[in-house]
């Protein structure tokens, strides 16, 4: 068997992996100069600075992928107990992830937590419903606004009153299912039942994970070396670059909905309609402040009078010489992000000091057009989709989001092709 790859970010390069260690032939290719798609790091001014990824949560399969590499020196924990936030009523509050920290948060009133342990007596999720309607119905209106609404469509960049369950949140269906409701897994998560991997980065920014991928299999990744078509031939494909012709047995598609709806017409036509799948776009604004508070970060309340959706400390995460990432845009506003970038960086440092009380300089801005998978009723389109067994989308569009996910996916793969 030979595996066509196509694209080299942190799924491709992933899969890459895997199949190499299990001794199975792939070729891949990535049509820009630098590893990683999404995943991407820059010093500017002396300060790293992510253009995609923020961090990353240590699953099982991420760090058996960091063993491989000799990646555990460079790893960054952040620690343990650091707090993450949301900003409601005027104020930070911060989430709870223990039993303590649940009795004492002042996100929920005492009515409002009480209000969760009635889930159990709900009806069981529905695919059809959004995630802010089953959360609503699951664990009460305050819940889903102070808690779930900000934290869920923050990673997004979404509104879940415009994201079906079964596009979105077809796991956590099938958690509820084998444990017969939500609540029990939250409470087991409280408790300290289920270990949380540690949220993780590297001392030169995210994209040393996908670089190191890339240099420990030059031989089977070629960058600057765009897929131009994807053709059937026989029992196999053909993929076409300037560079020439290559034949494969499977394919695996891990660029963004668009491109791959053009590069996938010829396999079927049914392909066409991922193009109408959307895209939130983002602006990611990098400031510097003195600001010396320990977290994590906040996610701000939908209702709140701001733009900001969010903002990453990197600064107390990572020690990164005062830097913080402020996350504008989404589906709540996408025109702001289309504004230059000195108003951008006018909103993130404002609304930055009127939350935390300290001043802050824009360090840079970036724009992304086509940011986040939207999740949204557009994903119907998905279910006109119908490729070959031996074509597979493997995307963060038609799977979870996130580096861990997408690794675990990779290794998934790969075992089963190592197992044909």
């Amino acid at each position: 068997m030979r595996v066509g790859i196509v694209g080299g970010g942190i799924t491709g390069l992933s899969l890459t992996h895997f199949l190499a260690r299990a001794g199975v032939e792939s070729v891949t290719y990535e049509a820009s100069a630098q590893p990683g798609g999404v995943i991407s790091s820059d010093d500017v001014a002396g300060k790293v600075v992510e253009r995609g990824p923020q961090r990353m949560r240590l699953s099982p399969s991420v760090r058996d992928v960091v063993t491989d590499l000799g990646l555990e020196a460079e790893l960054l924990e952040v620690p343990e107990d650091l707090p993450l936030y949301v900003y409601c009523d005027g104020r930070l509050r911060r989430v709870p992830f223990s039993v303590s920290e649940f009795l004492a948060t002042d996100l929920l009133s005492w009515r409002g937590k009480l209000r969760l342990f009635a889930e159990p007596l709900t009806d069981a999720g529905r695919p059809e419903e959004t995630v802010a309607d089953l959360f609503t119905r699951k664990f009460g209106r305050e819940a889903y606004e102070n808690l779930v609404g900000p934290l869920f469509g923050g990673i997004y960049g979404s509104d879940p009153a415009q994201m079906p369950v079964e596009y979105s949140l077809s796991a956590l269906l099938r958690v509820e299912s084998e444990q017969g409701s939500l609540l029990t897994t939250a409470l087991q998560r409280l408790r300290g039942d289920s270990e949380r991997p540690p949220a993780v980065s590297f001392a030169d920014g995210m994209q040393r994970f996908p670089r190191a991928l890339y240099e420990s299999h030059a031989d089977r990744v070629h960058l600057e070396t765009p897929v131009t078509a994807i053709r059937p031939d026989g029992d196999g494909y053909l993929l076409e670059t300037d560079s020439g012709v290559d034949r494969v047995d499977e394919v695996v598609v891990t660029v963004p909905a668009s491109v791959a709806a053009d590069l996938l017409t010829e396999v079927d036509e049914s392909a066409a309609a991922l193009a109408d799948l959307r895209y939130n776009p983002l602006a990611m604004v990098y400031v510097e402040s003195d600001f010396d508070g320990e977290g994590m970060g906040y996610q701000v309340r939908h209702d709140e009078p701001f733009d900001t959706l969010g903002v990453s400390w990197n600064a107390s995460m990572f020690d990164r010489d005062g830097v913080f990432t402020c996350f504008l845009g989404g589906m709540n506003d996408p025109d702001l992000v289309r504004e230059d970038p000195e108003k951008l960086g006018d909103v993130a440092t404002r609304e930055f000091e009127e939350i935390l009380g300290a001043p802050a300089e824009v360090v840079d801005v970036q724009r992304l057009e086509d940011g986040f998978p939207a999740h949204d009723h557009s994903w119907q389109a998905l279910d006109r989709v119908d490729l070959p067994d031996d074509v597979h989308l493997m995307t963060n569009y038609t799977a979870r989001m996130g580096v861990p996910s997408r690794v675990r996916q990779a290794k998934e793969t790969a075992d089963r092709f190592a197992a044909e």
